[in-house]
């Protein structure tokens, strides 16, 4: 049997080293790519879609997270973002969880790392792809989106595929489309193209899509 360990991808923005590897230590889990300031944040981001980030909110050469979440938001809206410090003051932290392109959660220094572990898991499980799903299905219900076959359709696939990468994270073997199929009710050609759409978005790797295990 092929197997795989099907990990969240994760940007760490953090010019502290140390800080970096106790985050990656408590995370062993997920992949990481790690930025020191804002412009290298921005690089990465735009090369690869991760399935979420850790944001420090003092970096290297006098750059604050905070400044950097807007321009976070704008490229990657539905990436959930988690920000870290140990200078934040509560009305800095408010300002940070409201809003129109906020952040998901703040965690204050020195960092618990069963804490960071959790949240990770919180937000990997329930916002981004979760929050648009529910969303969508809001409006559904209060009939400020048109509900035709098309619309329907979409939202059935966004929560199938939120569906999917939550039960993917939790294993370490290759999926059996077959399987997958069959209990979503749906074609091969359908899980194939959900777990494309996972991979382009980085919420999962990219071997996670091989021949089915028969």
């Amino acid at each position: 049997m092929n197997t795989t360990q099907v990990r969240a991808h994760i940007l760490i923005v953090e010019d502290d080293p140390i800080q970096a590897r106790l985050y990656q230590q408590g995370l062993m889990d997920c992949s990481f790519d790690v930025a020191r300031n804002s412009a290298e944040a921005l690089e990465l981001l735009n090369r690869r879609t991760p399935a979420l980030i850790l944001l420090d909110h003092v970096l290297e050469n006098g750059d604050q997270g905070l400044s950097l979440l807007p321009d976070i938001k704008r490229i990657a809206a539905h990436v959930p973002v988690i920000i870290i410090s140990g200078t934040l003051a509560i009305a800095d932290q408010i300002q940070a969880l409201s809003g129109p392109g906020s952040a998901h959660y703040v965690i204050e220094k020195p960092v618990d790392l069963d804490r960071l572990e959790s949240t990770v898991n919180s937000a990997l499980r329930d916002c981004g792809l979760g929050e648009a799903v529910a969303a969508l299905r809001s409006l559904e219900r209060a009939e400020l989106i048109e509900t035709g076959e098309r619309e329907r359709l979409f939202t059935e696939r966004l929560a199938r595929q939120h569906a999917l990468v939550n039960r993917l994270r939790s294993i370490k073997v290759r999926p059996n489309i077959t399987q997958l199929a069959q209990e979503f009710g749906v074609d091969r050609r359908s899980i194939r193209r959900d777990l494309h759409d996972l991979v382009i978005r980085g919420q999962l790797p990219a071997d996670v899509i091989g021949r089915d295990e028969e």
